[in-house]
């Protein structure tokens, strides 16, 4: 199993928007191929701050398989706007 991990900072002010997509965009996540689970959570000291944590079988999964879908295209035009920087993805087993 592989630990996807993204820090997501959000535009200012835009955190209640992002959530609400984020209901749309999980579903899409959660049907892909190789997914096992996901989290979101809130950053407490930092408003417009989230880590999202996706558990996948494995890298191929989510490095092949979702981010060169259409469904990635769908979730990368729901959220992608709402980050800034461009948050960094890492791996971990």
């Amino acid at each position: 199993m592989i630990l996807e991990v993204a820090i997501l900072n959000i535009k200012k002010g835009l955190s209640a928007d992002f959530e609400k997509v984020f209901q749309e965009a999980q579903r899409i996540i959660s049907s892909m191929k190789g997914y096992i689970s996901h989290e979101l959570k809130k950053c407490v000291e930092q408003e417009d701050k989230y880590i999202l944590l996706v558990n996948w079988e494995t890298i191929e999964d989510h490095e092949i398989g979702f981010r060169k879908s259409s469904e990635y295209q769908k979730w990368k035009a729901l959220l992608h706007h709402f980050y800034e920087p461009f948050p960094i993805v890492e791996h971990y087993k």
